[in-house]
């Protein structure tokens, strides 16, 4: 039996912080991704994950999510060929949003144990979405 993987396949966004750099500044980046979690109706990552619409757009390279702020996009940085083209041929896309800083340049292994770490204490929030058609 043939399978298609690429029609199994998801593409993925992490969306997280740096380290404060300075005490006060914990709350008010938690409120901001918080916002950012209620305003796309992501759902805690324990749960099932839900569709939360069409929220992104291509245009050549560049990946901008819409991320409900009623202004202002996101411009996602470098994403690879094969993720957009994954993008621009329909497959979906989990939006995952971490509430815990994660340093800048950090390496697969960080990232692998970020996120286990987010999963495991709940403060990973996430939703899938799909390219916006025109």
């Amino acid at each position: 039996m043939d399978v298609n993987i690429r029609s199994a396949s998801i593409a993925y966004v992490l969306i997280g912080h740096a380290p404060p750099r300075r005490p006060e500044e914990t709350a008010a980046i938690e409120t901001g991704l918080l916002g950012m979690v209620d305003a796309m109706r992501l759902r805690p990552a324990a749960e099932r994950v839900p569709h939360v619409g069409d929220r992104l757009t291509l245009r050549g390279p560049v990946v901008v999510l819409d991320y409900g702020h009623p202004a202002c996009t996101m411009q996602l940085p470098a994403t690879g060929d094969e993720w957009r083209a994954h993008v621009s041929a329909g497959g979906r896309v989990c939006l995952a949003i971490g509430l815990d800083p994660i340093p800048p340049g950090a390496g697969p292994d960080a990232v692998e144990a970020y996120l286990a770490r987010v999963l495991a204490t709940g403060r990973a929030y996430m939703g899938a979405t799909t390219i916006r058609r025109r």
